[in-house]
């Protein structure tokens, strides 16, 4: 279960306004649970945790484990949901520095000629031991003909050929729709296993799908868990909404009131990837007509001192979501030394993560004091559950909420405004 602390944004609100938001937010609510909102056809992130598919978490979590045996590097090519999801679980569940298994490197997710020039240079340059890296390549695109992920594929899938020869096809692994598309042509011309999106999941929807969990098990993760965490908050928040429901229900009155951004964060920069997957849902699903909050993304400590300064006396047209973890995510305290220059020695004995949770109490205090909203969404401990609640229970707030706002939660027609001048300017013709 997730829990929601709304005691510092509260008072920014009437309670009348909130206890009407709260009736439309139950509305908006029975709209996706019965389908009868708009762009209801992309509500399969629901389905597939209703009726989980074992046997496909079963084939992921074996090729996986083959992938892990031999594989020195494993390259995710996409951008947007066929990325940011995976990058964000890796993230949060993988130690720094000591990562097992295969490096996570990503692709796909900019046009950069440099960055794709030096991972190209990283790949072919052998291990210490001067034997070639072994290097594998998951594709994702339900398209296939995005620009930037297309671009790279192209670029790596060369190297690959070049490199493996007839191997090639064995180390490629393709994640797109059922049929249709350019990537689809491909893999039926050189035989690439492929991993299917569901037709009803939308990208930013997609990370509990093989877009997701292909990469997550590579990294060496318990997607059994990680997915069944998601299970257990779809189940719960199917019984108990009110988390949802409350927090659709504030951010709807302070956006009715004029605020204009949400800054999400996090003390822990474990989550700082979820973050920015979270401002791909949310951005993507409520930026249309004119509404929505623009969510911007911080990292503290370190961002309160960069725009810390403005968060807490700027304009006052924004709130702010925190991620919060409960239990220590590592052991490790302040040392005792023999002198006290350095000024720190009623800190000694302290756990980085008492301090930690200092700042966190000090910040959200002082921006509550400063005129700012501040929402905590809390998890027990960081660890696949978690993070599978932690999902789910964004997916369903987005739908809610946005549903709230009279807009369509699942397309995203503004994105196609810069493909078409973009390839205007290219020089495309069909």
């Amino acid at each position: 279960m997730i829990n929601v602390d709304l005691s510092k944004a509260q008072n920014f609100i009437d309670s009348d306004d909130f206890d009407n938001a709260l009736k439309l937010a139950n509305g908006s609510l029975k709209q996706v649970q019965d389908g009868s909102g708009r762009g209801s056809e992309w509500l399969g992130w629901r389905r597939i945790l209703a009726q989980p598919n074992d046997a496909e978490i079963d084939r992921i979590e074996q090729h996986a484990a083959k992938i892990r045996e031999d594989a020195d590097i494993f390259i995710v090519c996409g951008i947007g949901g066929s990325f940011t999801g995976a990058k964000a679980i890796i993230e949060a569940l993988t130690m720094p520095f000591n990562a097992s298994g295969p490096e996570i490197l990503f692709a796909g997710h900019h046009m950069s000629g440099r960055y794709l020039q030096e991972l190209l240079k990283y790949i072919e340059t052998p291990k210490e031991n001067g034997e070639p890296k072994s290097v594998y390549l998951n594709v994702i695109s339900k398209s296939g003909s995005t620009l930037e992920t297309a671009l790279a594929f192209r670029t790596l899938r060369s190297w690959m050929n070049d490199t493996y020869g007839k191997d090639a096809s064995s180390r490629i692994f393709a994640t797109t729709g059922k049929t249709g598309g350019v990537l689809n042509k491909i893999i039926e011309g050189e035989g690439y296993q492929k991993y299917i999106i569901p037709d009803d999941i939308g990208g930013r929807f997609s990370v509990l799908t093989p877009v997701g969990l292909l990469p997550v098990a590579v990294a060496g993760i318990d997607i059994q868990t990680l997915y069944y965490g998601a299970v257990s908050e779809f189940e719960h928040l199917e019984k108990s909404p009110d988390s949802v429901l409350q927090y659709a229900a504030l951010r709807y009155v302070l956006h009715m009131n004029g605020v204009a951004l949400d800054v999400i964060g996090s003390f822990e920069p474990e989550l700082s990837g979820f973050a920015d997957w979270t401002q791909q849902l949310l951005g993507e699903s409520e930026g249309k007509e004119g509404k929505g909050l623009f969510p911007a993304v911080a990292g503290y400590s370190t961002d309160l001192h960069s725009f810390g300064q403005m968060i807490q006396q700027g304009r006052r047209n924004l709130m702010e979501t925190l991620f919060v973890v409960n239990q220590p995510i590592s052991d490790l305290g302040v040392p005792e030394m023999s002198d006290n220059t350095d000024q720190l020695g009623y800190l000694e004995g302290k756990l980085f993560h008492e301090i930690n949770q200092s700042a966190l109490n000090g910040t959200v205090e002082a921006h509550h004091d400063g005129g700012v909203p501040v929402v905590k969404i809390i998890i027990e401990k960081l660890n696949a559950q978690q993070i599978g609640r932690l999902i789910y229970f964004y997916e369903l707030l987005t739908a809610v909420y946005v549903y709230m706002l009279d807009v369509n939660p699942f397309n995203q027609p503004g994105v196609e405004n810069y493909k078409q001048a973009m390839y205007r300017l290219l020089g495309k013709t069909n």
